[in-house]
């Protein structure tokens, strides 16, 4: 699964966890961009990723994403385990 993928996927789940079809991430888009993104839709979020995708973050993965480009990169290393 290449990085655009990724992103194309990710983008369809944010889409539906925030219920705006506006939303379009990238490497840089944190949670102060996104108007809703608070802790509880966070959790919402993570399970969400976590299904689209196939895999499981641990705690560690979760509290040290910054921004989408992190979670993306983590999904990347998870996706090829």
């Amino acid at each position: 699964m290449t990085r655009e993928e990724i992103y194309a996927d990710l983008n369809e789940v944010f889409r539906d966890v925030f219920d705006d079809e506006s939303i379009t991430v990238n490497d840089e888009t944190t949670s102060d961009d996104i108007e809703d993104w608070d802790s509880l839709e966070h959790i919402n979020l993570i399970a969400a990723v976590e299904q689209q995708f196939g895999i499981k973050f641990n705690m560690g993965q979760i509290v040290t994403m910054k921004n989408v480009g992190e979670m993306v990169n983590i999904i990347e290393e998870l996706i090829l385990q």
